[in-house]
């Protein structure tokens, strides 16, 4: 439990880590929000965290004041921004950067083995939006006004099926109650990131449109971006949010192997300039004779 002064509550976090290693890079993971109620919370995404933390990556998770665990609190309810708390989220990510000292210092198992120059953040549905204010995308407040929360010290990203473009494209039921959705824009999200989608992430909850809406953050942002299609892939890719999770309608352990892999490789690329993880993972999705997916880059 981190102390936030200023903050409805004091910001819950699970970290992650290799059992050995020094100089070790960072994933700053946001939640979606999902059906179940711990899976939207620092809780969830095991089989994400897991699997990176394997790679060599330190993850934390933030548990964001819209989470469903924290839905019960009066002190929440009446917290500027409820309930979505978009704002909120992309903050507690700059202050578990800023916090970094003080993290190492209550956590001894990650203690000095940090690299803080080699920062990525990820995001699933919801949080896709967090993390995708935090790589430079824009969007226009209630009053107008045009917000930028970019965060300078992440220098990898990567979108797991996060929200499209807003205006036509969005339900209005969406744009009455969602203001943040109504007018995004990823022409300034020029940080390298990996959009992720599934071809069958039909939302009309949502959107107007189809699954292509959830790739719009790569075909209107700015390159390098790459963006990974999962065949056959539903809203949780396989089910990235938790284990044997009911909301999962497309369950696919192989699905969400390849997420984890490809993101992984992606962002460890990134991260380090020279790396050949990204090339050899590709190489191997593209030598698979039933693939279950496809990259493109730009």
């Amino acid at each position: 439990m981190l102390a936030a002064p200023g903050r409805a509550l004091d910001l819950h976090l699970r970290i992650t880590a290799p059992r050995i290693g020094r100089d070790l890079p960072i994933i700053l993971l946001s939640h979606g929000q999902g059906g179940s109620n711990y899976l939207s919370s620092s809780l969830g995404y095991g089989p994400l965290v897991q699997a990176w933390a394997a790679q060599g990556f330190v993850v934390i998770q933030p548990t964001h004041l819209s989470s469903k665990t924290l839905s019960g609190d009066s002190r929440v309810a009446a917290a500027p921004g409820a309930p979505l708390f978009w704002r909120s989220r992309a903050e507690d990510m700059r202050y578990i950067l800023n916090q970094l000292a003080v993290l190492e210092a209550t956590v001894p198992e990650i203690a000095g083995r940090l690299d803080q120059r080699r920062i990525a953040v990820v995001g699933h549905s919801m949080g896709g939006h967090t993390a995708g204010l935090l790589l430079g995308a824009q969007l226009t407040d209630e009053d107008g006004t045009r917000v930028s929360l970019v965060e300078p010290r992440i220098t990898a990203g990567a979108l797991l099926a996060a929200p499209g473009q807003g205006g036509a494209d969005i339900h209005p039921a969406v744009a009455a109650r969602m203001p943040a959705f109504r007018h995004p824009s990823f022409a300034e999200m020029t940080t390298p990131t990996l959009v992720v989608v599934g071809d069958e992430d039909v939302s009309p909850h949502f959107t107007t449109r189809g699954a292509d809406w959830h790739a719009d953050p790569y075909f209107h942002s700015p390159g390098p971006k790459s963006l990974l299609t999962l065949f056959g892939g539903g809203h949780m890719l396989g089910g990235v949010s938790g284990y044997d999770a009911a909301e999962t309608t497309d369950e696919s352990p192989a699905r969400v192997a390849l997420v984890a892999q490809l993101t992984g490789a992606f962002l460890r690329s990134t991260l380090y300039p020279g790396d050949a993880s990204w090339q050899l993972a590709n190489q191997a999705l593209a030598e698979n004779p039933s693939p279950l997916g496809r990259v493109e880059s730009k």
